[in-house]
Protein backbone atom coordinates (compact mmCIF):
# COMPACT_ATOMS: atom_id res chain seq x y z
CA UNK A 1 0.00 0.00 0.00
CA UNK A 2 2.86 2.35 0.87
CA UNK A 3 4.47 1.71 -2.54
CA UNK A 4 1.20 2.51 -4.31
CA UNK A 5 0.87 5.78 -2.38
CA UNK A 6 4.48 6.67 -3.16
CA UNK A 7 3.95 5.91 -6.85
CA UNK A 8 0.81 8.07 -7.01
CA UNK A 9 2.69 10.91 -5.30
CA UNK A 10 5.48 10.72 -7.89
CA UNK A 11 2.91 10.80 -10.71
CA UNK A 12 1.17 13.85 -9.24
CA UNK A 13 4.47 15.69 -8.75
CA UNK A 14 5.55 14.79 -12.28
CA UNK A 15 2.29 15.97 -13.85
CA UNK A 16 2.42 19.15 -11.79
CA UNK A 17 5.97 19.83 -12.92
CA UNK A 18 5.00 19.17 -16.56
CA UNK A 19 2.05 21.59 -16.33
CA UNK A 20 4.16 24.34 -14.74
CA UNK A 21 6.94 23.92 -17.31
CA UNK A 22 4.55 24.18 -20.27
CA UNK A 23 1.89 26.60 -19.02
CA UNK A 24 3.69 28.94 -16.59
CA UNK A 25 6.38 30.49 -18.82
CA UNK A 26 7.49 32.94 -16.15
CA UNK A 27 8.53 30.16 -13.77
CA UNK A 28 10.04 28.16 -16.62
CA UNK A 29 12.10 31.15 -17.71
CA UNK A 30 13.38 31.67 -14.15
CA UNK A 31 14.29 27.99 -13.88
CA UNK A 32 16.18 28.15 -17.18
CA UNK A 33 18.03 31.23 -16.01
CA UNK A 34 19.05 29.51 -12.78
CA UNK A 35 20.37 26.58 -14.76
CA UNK A 36 22.26 28.80 -17.21
CA UNK A 37 25.88 29.78 -16.76
CA UNK A 38 27.13 32.93 -15.07
CA UNK A 39 27.72 34.61 -18.41
CA UNK A 40 25.73 34.99 -21.62
CA UNK A 41 26.49 35.94 -25.21
CA UNK A 42 25.17 39.18 -26.63
CA UNK A 43 25.64 41.44 -29.59
CA UNK A 44 27.88 44.37 -28.77
CA UNK A 45 26.65 47.71 -27.42
CA UNK A 46 27.86 50.22 -30.02
CA UNK A 47 25.77 53.24 -29.01
CA UNK A 48 25.44 54.66 -25.51
CA UNK A 49 22.09 55.71 -24.09
CA UNK A 50 23.41 59.26 -23.74
CA UNK A 51 24.35 59.51 -27.42
CA UNK A 52 20.89 58.29 -28.48
CA UNK A 53 19.13 60.65 -26.07
CA UNK A 54 21.17 63.59 -27.33
CA UNK A 55 20.69 62.72 -31.01
CA UNK A 56 16.90 62.46 -30.61
CA UNK A 57 16.39 65.16 -27.98
CA UNK A 58 14.17 67.32 -30.21
CA UNK A 59 11.87 64.39 -30.99
CA UNK A 60 11.66 62.98 -27.47
CA UNK A 61 11.64 66.18 -25.41
CA UNK A 62 8.93 68.45 -26.81
CA UNK A 63 9.89 71.36 -24.57
CA UNK A 64 11.68 72.21 -21.33
CA UNK A 65 8.80 70.82 -19.27
CA UNK A 66 9.64 67.31 -20.48
CA UNK A 67 12.63 65.55 -18.96
CA UNK A 68 14.58 62.33 -19.28
CA UNK A 69 14.51 59.75 -16.51
CA UNK A 70 17.30 57.24 -15.97
CA UNK A 71 17.61 54.89 -18.99
CA UNK A 72 17.94 51.13 -18.56
CA UNK A 73 19.63 48.49 -20.68
CA UNK A 74 17.68 45.32 -21.37
CA UNK A 75 18.69 42.19 -23.27
CA UNK A 76 16.24 40.55 -25.69
CA UNK A 77 16.65 36.80 -26.40
CA UNK A 78 17.27 35.50 -29.92
CA UNK A 79 17.98 32.04 -31.27
CA UNK A 80 21.14 31.83 -33.37
CA UNK A 81 20.99 28.82 -35.69
CA UNK A 82 23.87 27.43 -37.73
CA UNK A 83 22.14 26.22 -40.92
CA UNK A 84 22.62 24.86 -44.42
CA UNK A 85 20.16 24.98 -47.31
CA UNK A 86 19.88 24.61 -51.09
CA UNK A 87 20.94 27.93 -52.65
CA UNK A 88 20.54 26.68 -56.23
CA UNK A 89 20.37 23.37 -58.07
CA UNK A 90 24.15 23.16 -58.04
CA UNK A 91 25.08 24.89 -54.80
CA UNK A 92 24.47 24.53 -51.06
CA UNK A 93 24.39 27.62 -48.87
CA UNK A 94 25.73 27.72 -45.32
CA UNK A 95 25.26 30.46 -42.76
CA UNK A 96 23.39 31.53 -39.65
CA UNK A 97 19.86 32.64 -38.88
CA UNK A 98 18.96 34.98 -36.04
CA UNK A 99 15.36 34.49 -34.90
CA UNK A 100 13.53 36.46 -32.22
CA UNK A 101 12.34 34.58 -29.15
CA UNK A 102 10.16 37.56 -28.25
CA UNK A 103 8.63 38.65 -31.58
CA UNK A 104 8.87 35.33 -33.45
CA UNK A 105 10.37 36.88 -36.58
CA UNK A 106 13.63 36.22 -38.42
CA UNK A 107 16.22 39.00 -38.65
CA UNK A 108 17.35 39.52 -42.25
CA UNK A 109 20.14 42.02 -41.62
CA UNK A 110 21.57 42.94 -38.20
CA UNK A 111 22.97 46.29 -39.39
CA UNK A 112 19.52 47.62 -40.32
CA UNK A 113 17.59 45.13 -38.16
CA UNK A 114 15.37 44.37 -41.14
CA UNK A 115 12.98 41.52 -40.31
CA UNK A 116 10.44 39.17 -41.81
CA UNK A 117 6.73 39.66 -41.21
CA UNK A 118 4.31 36.77 -40.84
CA UNK A 119 6.21 34.03 -39.05
CA UNK A 120 4.75 35.06 -35.68
CA UNK A 121 1.26 34.09 -36.86
CA UNK A 122 2.61 30.86 -38.32
CA UNK A 123 4.21 29.91 -35.00
CA UNK A 124 1.08 30.81 -33.04
CA UNK A 125 -1.07 28.63 -35.32
CA UNK A 126 1.51 25.83 -35.50
CA UNK A 127 1.61 25.92 -39.31
CA UNK A 128 2.61 22.61 -40.88
CA UNK A 129 4.91 21.82 -43.81
CA UNK A 130 1.85 21.29 -46.03
CA UNK A 131 0.33 24.61 -45.02
CA UNK A 132 3.64 26.32 -45.74
CA UNK A 133 3.46 25.03 -49.30
CA UNK A 134 0.34 27.16 -49.72
CA UNK A 135 1.87 30.09 -47.80
CA UNK A 136 5.13 30.01 -49.76
CA UNK A 137 3.33 29.72 -53.09
CA UNK A 138 1.23 32.79 -52.29
CA UNK A 139 4.27 34.68 -50.97
CA UNK A 140 6.16 33.95 -54.20
CA UNK A 141 3.29 35.51 -56.18
CA UNK A 142 3.20 38.71 -54.15
CA UNK A 143 0.73 37.39 -51.58
CA UNK A 144 -2.22 36.27 -53.72
CA UNK A 145 -3.07 33.65 -56.35
CA UNK A 146 -6.15 32.00 -57.81
CA UNK A 147 -7.03 28.38 -57.18
CA UNK A 148 -6.06 27.15 -60.65
CA UNK A 149 -2.63 28.74 -60.34
CA UNK A 150 -2.07 27.12 -56.96
CA UNK A 151 -3.19 23.73 -58.26
CA UNK A 152 -0.83 23.81 -61.25
CA UNK A 153 2.10 25.18 -59.27
CA UNK A 154 1.85 22.65 -56.44
CA UNK A 155 0.93 19.79 -58.80
CA UNK A 156 -1.31 18.00 -56.32
CA UNK A 157 -4.78 16.48 -56.42
CA UNK A 158 -7.67 18.90 -56.00
CA UNK A 159 -8.98 17.17 -52.88
CA UNK A 160 -5.54 17.49 -51.23
CA UNK A 161 -5.31 21.15 -52.25
CA UNK A 162 -8.75 21.81 -50.74
CA UNK A 163 -7.68 20.23 -47.44
CA UNK A 164 -4.54 22.39 -47.25
CA UNK A 165 -6.41 25.56 -48.21
CA UNK A 166 -9.19 24.88 -45.72
CA UNK A 167 -6.63 24.27 -42.96
CA UNK A 168 -4.88 27.58 -43.72
CA UNK A 169 -8.21 29.41 -43.71
CA UNK A 170 -9.25 27.93 -40.36
CA UNK A 171 -5.96 29.14 -38.86
CA UNK A 172 -6.55 32.62 -40.37
CA UNK A 173 -3.31 32.37 -42.36
CA UNK A 174 -5.08 33.02 -45.67
CA UNK A 175 -8.42 34.49 -46.75
CA UNK A 176 -10.54 33.93 -49.85
CA UNK A 177 -11.83 36.62 -52.20
CA UNK A 178 -13.86 34.98 -54.94
CA UNK A 179 -11.56 32.48 -56.62
CA UNK A 180 -8.44 34.16 -55.25
CA UNK A 181 -6.60 33.35 -52.05
CA UNK A 182 -4.27 35.77 -50.31
CA UNK A 183 -2.11 35.86 -47.22
CA UNK A 184 -4.01 37.27 -44.25
CA UNK A 185 -1.23 39.74 -43.38
CA UNK A 186 -0.51 43.40 -43.96
CA UNK A 187 2.70 43.67 -46.02
CA UNK A 188 3.78 40.04 -45.55
CA UNK A 189 7.46 39.18 -45.87
CA UNK A 190 8.03 35.46 -45.83
CA UNK A 191 9.87 34.81 -49.09
CA UNK A 192 13.43 35.22 -47.86
CA UNK A 193 16.77 33.43 -48.11
CA UNK A 194 17.18 31.37 -44.90
CA UNK A 195 20.24 33.27 -43.77
CA UNK A 196 20.83 36.39 -41.66
CA UNK A 197 23.43 38.91 -42.72
CA UNK A 198 25.35 39.03 -39.46
CA UNK A 199 28.59 41.00 -39.48
CA UNK A 200 28.85 42.00 -35.82
CA UNK A 201 30.82 39.96 -33.31
CA UNK A 202 29.39 38.48 -30.14
CA UNK A 203 30.65 39.47 -26.70
CA UNK A 204 30.26 37.82 -23.30
CA UNK A 205 28.62 39.54 -20.34
CA UNK A 206 28.08 38.45 -16.74
CA UNK A 207 24.56 37.28 -15.99
CA UNK A 208 24.42 39.02 -12.60
CA UNK A 209 22.39 42.27 -12.65
CA UNK A 210 21.69 41.99 -16.40
CA UNK A 211 18.01 42.60 -17.25
CA UNK A 212 17.15 39.78 -19.61
CA UNK A 213 13.69 39.92 -21.17
CA UNK A 214 11.43 36.88 -20.86
CA UNK A 215 11.02 34.67 -23.93
CA UNK A 216 7.60 34.53 -25.60
CA UNK A 217 8.52 31.55 -27.78
CA UNK A 218 10.52 28.40 -27.12
CA UNK A 219 13.58 27.49 -29.17
CA UNK A 220 11.83 24.28 -30.26
CA UNK A 221 8.96 26.32 -31.75
CA UNK A 222 11.40 28.40 -33.79
CA UNK A 223 13.25 25.31 -35.05
CA UNK A 224 9.97 23.60 -36.01
CA UNK A 225 8.63 26.57 -37.96
CA UNK A 226 11.96 27.17 -39.73
CA UNK A 227 12.08 23.55 -40.91
CA UNK A 228 8.47 23.75 -42.09
CA UNK A 229 9.03 27.05 -43.91
CA UNK A 230 12.32 26.32 -45.63
CA UNK A 231 11.71 22.77 -46.83
CA UNK A 232 13.16 19.29 -46.52
CA UNK A 233 16.69 20.27 -47.57
CA UNK A 234 16.99 22.89 -44.83
CA UNK A 235 19.02 21.64 -41.86
CA UNK A 236 19.90 23.11 -38.48
CA UNK A 237 23.32 22.05 -37.26
CA UNK A 238 23.50 23.92 -33.97
CA UNK A 239 21.54 26.45 -31.93
CA UNK A 240 22.67 29.03 -29.38
CA UNK A 241 20.70 31.59 -27.42
CA UNK A 242 22.15 35.09 -27.74
CA UNK A 243 20.83 38.53 -26.82
CA UNK A 244 20.30 41.96 -28.36
CA UNK A 245 21.02 44.98 -26.12
CA UNK A 246 18.10 47.43 -26.14
CA UNK A 247 17.79 50.70 -24.22
CA UNK A 248 14.58 51.67 -22.47
CA UNK A 249 14.54 55.48 -22.62
CA UNK A 250 11.88 57.12 -20.46
CA UNK A 251 10.55 60.66 -20.74
CA UNK A 252 8.49 62.23 -17.97
CA UNK A 253 5.71 64.50 -19.22
CA UNK A 254 4.61 67.71 -17.44
CA UNK A 255 1.54 65.96 -15.99
CA UNK A 256 3.73 63.27 -14.39
CA UNK A 257 2.93 60.56 -16.94
CA UNK A 258 5.79 58.81 -18.69
CA UNK A 259 6.53 57.78 -22.26
CA UNK A 260 8.86 54.84 -22.89
CA UNK A 261 10.67 54.21 -26.16
CA UNK A 262 13.13 51.46 -27.01
CA UNK A 263 16.37 51.79 -28.94
CA UNK A 264 18.65 49.21 -30.51
CA UNK A 265 22.04 49.60 -28.82
CA UNK A 266 23.74 47.84 -31.74
CA UNK A 267 22.75 50.32 -34.49
CA UNK A 268 21.32 53.24 -32.50
CA UNK A 269 17.92 53.07 -34.22
CA UNK A 270 14.39 53.05 -32.80
CA UNK A 271 13.25 49.57 -31.82
CA UNK A 272 9.53 48.79 -31.89
CA UNK A 273 8.80 45.59 -29.92
CA UNK A 274 5.54 43.65 -30.36
CA UNK A 275 5.09 43.41 -26.60
CA UNK A 276 5.94 45.45 -23.55
CA UNK A 277 9.57 44.61 -22.80
CA UNK A 278 9.75 43.58 -19.16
Amino acid sequence: MRLVTLFISFVIVGLGGFWIWNYVPGLRSKAEDLLSSRTFQTLEVRFSAQSIMEAHRKDLLKDNDHQYLEPTLKFLPYLLMDVKYIRSHEKTGEGVILWGLVDGEMVINTSTWEKTHGFTDCIASNASRQEFKIINALAARGGAWDRDGLSKFLNIENNILDIWIDSCRKKSLIVQNGNTYRLHLQNPRLQVIPETKLEQALVTKPTKHAQRVRRHFRASQIETIAKAAFGNDFAIRKTTEIFLPVYSIVVQNPDGSIMTTYWNALNGKRFIPPYEIE
